[in-house]
This record gives C-alpha cells, sequence and structure tokens, in this order.
C-alpha cells in the first residue's frame, strides 16, 4: 500500500477518535468556522466525505461528477454514525480505485488530479477539520498531541501547496492567519489553513 494510503487511513481513525464521541446535544456548539456550528460542520464534513467518494467512483466509470455531490449532508440522530459511515465509504472506495490511472475531477476546484493527490487533499482536510471538531469539544490539546509526526508531516506539506490567495467565501479554506510563522508543523498546518492554534473557540 502506498504510504499516502496508509497516511489517509490513519488521519481517519484520529478524526474518528474524536468523532466517534459526539452526542446530539453538542450539535449546537459553536467552532472555529466562522458561522458554523458542530452540525454545520458536521454536513459539511459527511458531504465532502461522500462527494470525494463520488468522484473516484465516477472516474472509475470513465466520467466525472458535479459539485452538487459535495453538498452538506443533513445528520441523523446519531451524528457520529454520520461520520463513521462517511469516513468509511471515501476510504473504501479509495482503497478499491488504487491504481487508478484516470485524474480524478474536483469540481469545486476545476481540476483534474492524481488518485494519490485527491487522496493527500482529503487526508488534510480531515485532520483540519477534525480538529475543528476537537476545538468545538474542548478537546483540541489531546487531538493534536495524538497526531504523528508523520501525518502532520504530511498534511504540511499539502497546506504549503494551497494557494495563500483565497478571499472568496466559496473557497474550502479561509485566509491564511496572521500566525502562520507560527513555531511547530502542526500549528503552522492550522495557520496556513486560516485557523488560529492558540485562540480558543467563541462561546
Amino acid at each position: 500500500m502506498p504510504i499516502v494510503f496508509e497516511l489517509h487511513h490513519r488521519s481517519v481513525a484520529a478524526v474518528r477518535a474524536v468523532t466517534d464521541r459526539i452526542v446530539p446535544a453538542d450539535l449546537d456548539r459553536p467552532t472555529p468556522c466562522a458561522g458554523w456550528d458542530l452540525r454545520a460542520l458536521l454536513e459539511h464534513m459527511t458531504g465532502q466525505d461522500h462527494g470525494f467518494a463520488a468522484a473516484v467512483t465516477a472516474a472509475q466509470h470513465g466520467s466525472d461528477t458535479d459539485a452538487a455531490a459535495f453538498g452538506p449532508r443533513p445528520l441523523s440522530p446519531s451524528p457520529a454514525a454520520d461520520v463513521a459511515g462517511s469516513l468509511a465509504t471515501v476510504t473504501t472506495t479509495v482503497a478499491a480505485a488504487e491504481g487508478l490511472d484516470r485524474p480524478v475531477l474536483l469540481p469545486e476546484f476545476g481540476s483534474r488530479v492524481p488518485l494519490p493527490t485527491l487522496v493527500s487533499m482529503h487526508l488534510v482536510d480531515t485532520l483540519v477539520h477534525g480538529w475543528d471538531v476537537a476545538t468545538a469539544l474542548g478537546a483540541a490539546d489531546a487531538y493534536s498531541a495524538g497526531l504523528d509526526d508523520d501525518l502532520v508531516g504530511r498534511a504540511l506539506s499539502i497546506a504549503e501547496q494551497v494557494p495563500t490567495e483565497r478571499d472568496d467565501p466559496g473557497l474550502p479554506f479561509g485566509p491564511v492567519h496572521a500566525g502562520a510563522g507560527a513555531t511547530g508543523p502542526w500549528s503552522r498546518t492550522l495557520a496556513l489553513l486560516g485557523r488560529d492554534p492558540g485562540r480558543p473557540v467563541p462561546s
């Protein structure tokens, strides 16, 4: 298994350690994502998971998917199970597509990428949103401490490739935070992707 696929599995396991704890009473909690409570964040995350999976499946069949496949998914009464299910969908789909030689269209970016690049993009998206969830639950420090060096290194390498000019509210990440020069690879990853690792979530 290529290293990026193994790291992807580890990113999912790290996030599941947090999201498996979510109960319906948590859904109104604020998150670091401006204007989103935990419910909105989870609906976005599950939609992205299903969108990535749909894009890979379409490429396997010689076609493309559209941006609607990435739209938010309403939560069931079991939000932890929803997240677990969407993550399982994308990891299973990616594993089945290993060796795919057709680039995969990501309609939100308007570009086609090789499967390993798509996996890396989902990895960093998953890890950073995992931190958003952990912050909402008051568990950001424990979450960050549980990420291994290889995982953080891959996330940082991807974050450093994301264009810094991104003021459009429709883009997947906000503008680079002023603390992007922060020490530590994980703090730098968060800052590059619009997070302030030192600021508590708004109450």
